[in-house]
């Protein structure tokens, strides 16, 4: 495909990227709401099918995450195609750590609907829903996300692809998220959603450039490291 193609198409996998994870976490929200364990998986039950229209919207998801990991490399793998390369396949990571992810609604929705002898007692419904409610995987989706976006918003930020302010932006963004998710992660912070708002800003304001203007070529005057070695 050529440059402009791979743009376009990137700027709309990020709107779309993005109302469907948007979509897939106020579902999610609403199926899982309740004070505690058995009050979510109660919830659950009543909103089965909210939880089933979230294994669809991530599995799109996963899908948007593979398409902007192709599309970006393609963009910026003039500037640098080992950096490149490895923002691919955190982006790569990103989707498939989102589809496995998908085995945790299934897994809620069969707790709480489960009936007769495969239904596991109160006890046991309870510890197993405590740990699926805990979302380790989409953290670590997000997290492979996030480093590859700050590769990716490095790289064209570098190659002057897009407005300097903007690419900074991108990089700023993506650099918060990439120190502050694995501490989430860990247990020793707390950011809560104030972290995204740069990255959500920058998304939509990237992905609306890309499909009314696509992307530069890196200066002309300043030779890439994949212009230097001939790739």
């Amino acid at each position: 495909m050529t440059r402009t193609m791979n743009a376009r198409i990137a700027g709309f996998t990020f709107l779309f990227y993005i109302a469907a994870g948007i979509a897939s976490m106020v579902l999610f929200g609403r199926a899982t709401s309740g004070a505690g364990v058995a009050a979510k998986l109660a919830s659950v039950a009543q909103h089965a099918t909210d939880l089933r229209l979230v294994v669809v919207l991530t599995v799109l998801t996963s899908l948007s995450a593979l398409t902007l990991g192709v599309t970006l490399y393609a963009i910026t793998r003039v500037q640098d195609p080992d950096l490149a390369m490895l923002g691919l396949t955190c982006r790569a990571l990103e989707g498939v750590s989102g589809a496995i992810s998908i085995r945790t609604s299934l897994g809620l929705l069969w707790l709480a609907t489960a009936t007769g002898a495969i239904a596991p007692d109160a006890q046991g419904a309870h510890t197993l829903g405590a740990f699926l409610l805990k979302g380790e995987g989409a953290s670590m989706a997000a997290t492979f996300f996030a480093v590859g976006s700050t590769l990716f918003c490095y790289l064209l930020l570098r190659g002057r692809m897009i407005p300097l302010p903007m690419a900074w932006l991108g990089v700023v963004a993506s650099v918060v998220v990439v120190v502050a998710l694995p501490l989430e992660l860990a247990g020793f912070t707390r950011p809560g959603w104030s972290i995204w708002m740069p990255m959500l800003v920058f998304e939509v304001a990237f992905a609306i450039w890309l499909l009314v203007k696509g992307v530069a070529m890196p200066p002309t005057g300043q030779p890439s490291r994949a212009q230097a070695e001939g790739i």
